[in-house]
């Protein structure tokens, strides 16, 4: 049976009646809740919370399995989507553990590229740097950061809110900081490059997030402190760890600390070197293109969507891109 979606199986869903033929389903879903109860017969039931990328769904099991799926475990399903007292429901006939042919990227929201693929690029753009003080300063911050660099989203809903999306934002980033330079070569081509590595590895502290690059809440840091205040803590953590001081440490926190760009998002300080306005630009740039894909991604050609707290309170138009289009 063709993949389809959830989100276009619930979509041909949503006009069922309580007495329509229900929807087949055959696929890989992922576990984000499951737990067995009990009807008033005293009958056995399985009730769990079923998604892909696209959206979720409840999920009922009749037949009585020896084994309780595990939240976070991928499933095989065999069953129908249908409407019971007015809501959709995917009532599951077969479910098999260990399913062949998984693609996590189908079933939670998740960077394009791999984590390996993206720190490979990370890795040879570190070793392109002429500064080896900037490059110790750049590993040592990663090596703080650790694996769960690995599948950190960049942040809870607004932008790269996906599974490795931390990389997918500062790769994105490194390629843009790349033609910047080209553009622009007065630029400490590095110091940018440096910048773009490790501006946003604060989040990793002010988050809190599972495997899948689900965050459940910012942490205390993150209430308190803050990513840009924790990443110029974190540098200087750095600094003494590598015996790096001087200019290229204080040029690197003051990116960091900046790289909101003014004080209505958070910059406790303005950028003050080119770098540091580089820095912030390609930062809004990258992000905003995010949410934007993410609108044009779920609204239809030719619509306009609500209003979009992310981009100002404005509403989006999804345009035609074609010829002839009126």
């Amino acid at each position: 049976m063709e993949r389809v979606t959830l989100q276009e199986l619930i979509r041909q869903a949503s006009d069922l009646g309580d007495d329509s033929e229900p929807i087949p389903y055959q696929g890989v879903l992922l576990v984000t809740a499951a737990e067995k109860r009990v009807d008033k017969r005293g009958k056995f039931y399985l009730a769990m919370t079923l998604q892909d990328r696209t959206g979720s769904i409840n999920c009922m099991m009749w037949k009585e399995e020896e084994w309780l799926p595990q939240q976070g475990s991928v499933i095989g399903v065999i069953g129908q989507i249908k409407k019971f007292n007015g809501r959709l429901q995917m009532k599951a006939e077969e479910i098999s553990r260990n399913p062949e042919n998984v693609v996590m990227s189908e079933l939670i929201p998740a960077a394009p590229d791999t984590p390996e693929t993206m720190r490979a690029m990370v890795e040879e753009t570190i070793d392109s740097m002429q500064s080896g003080e900037l490059k110790k300063l750049v590993r040592e911050m990663l090596r703080m950061a650790g694996d769960r660099l690995d599948y950190y989203p960049a942040a809870m809903v607004i932008h790269h809110a996906e599974r490795s999306g931390l990389l997918h934002h500062i790769t994105d980033m490194l390629r843009m900081a790349e033609r910047m330079v080209e553009c622009y070569p007065f630029l400490n081509r590095d110091l940018l490059l440096a910048g773009v590595i490790v501006h946003d590895l604060g989040k990793i502290d002010e988050m809190v997030s599972d495997g899948m690059g689900r965050v459940q809440d910012h942490t205390r840091d993150g209430v308190l402190i803050g990513h840009l205040v924790r990443g110029v803590a974190n540098l200087e953590v750095a600094g003494r760890n590598t015996q790096v001081t001087g200019e290229w440490l204080t040029l690197l926190q003051h990116m960091l600390i900046s790289h909101h760009g003014v004080p209505e998002y958070g910059s406790p300080q303005l950028p003050k070197i080119p770098e540091a306005e580089a820095l912030f630009l390609l930062d809004t740039l990258d992000s905003k293109m995010a949410i934007y894909q993410g609108i044009l991604q779920e609204l239809p050609e030719g619509a306009i969507s609500e209003r979009k707290a992310a981009l100002e309170n404005r509403r989006i138009y999804h345009p035609l891109y074609r010829d002839g289009a009126e």
